[in-house]
């Protein structure tokens, strides 16, 4: 799990409240954990507070505005996706066009990109990709595993 200092979670915290009209339309899609991934606004991670992280994909998404152009601005962008890459982390950066004329996309294009690291993280651990409900049924997460739980070598389905 990516964090950062007490600082920068009190910073992200107060973020939360002020995010721009991009990222909150995003967020209200992103909420919905479209294709079972859950998202978080606003994440710490170490001095950088990222617009939006999925930790199972291990994916940063950041909303590029007007704030991302110039080269002071490239420059802390690259400084941070650096950051992220020594923590194991990918960013994904989405045009406020993109959301604002094409929502439905922009969070397609998430979820393709959520998928494709999720199976890649698990092969690089040499293990099968097996999605884990969000919530389990009443009868426990113990009953829900032996449901869910793949068939060994030479196992029928």
């Amino acid at each position: 799990m990516i964090t950062g200092p007490t600082d920068t979670l009190k910073r992200a915290r107060k973020l939360r409240s002020e995010m721009s009209l991009p990222e909150t339309i995003l967020w209200r899609e992103l909420r919905k954990r479209p294709g079972g991934f859950k998202y978080r606004r606003q994440h710490p991670a170490g001095r950088y507070i990222l617009d939006f992280y999925c930790a199972a994909a291990r994916l940063a998404i950041e909303v590029d505005g007007h704030s991302h152009d110039g080269q002071v601005a490239a420059k802390a962008d690259a400084a941070r996706g650096d950051f992220l890459r020594s923590q194991g982390a990918a960013t994904l950066r989405v045009p406020v066009s993109a959301i604002l004329g094409n929502l439905e996309g922009a969070v397609l294009r998430i979820l393709e990109v959520c998928e494709d690291r999720v199976v890649k993280l698990a092969a690089r651990r040499g293990q099968e990709t097996l999605r884990v409900p969000l919530q389990y049924p009443s009868d426990g997460p113990a009953v829900a595993a032996q449901r869910l739980r793949l068939p060994r070598a030479g196992e029928e389905l």
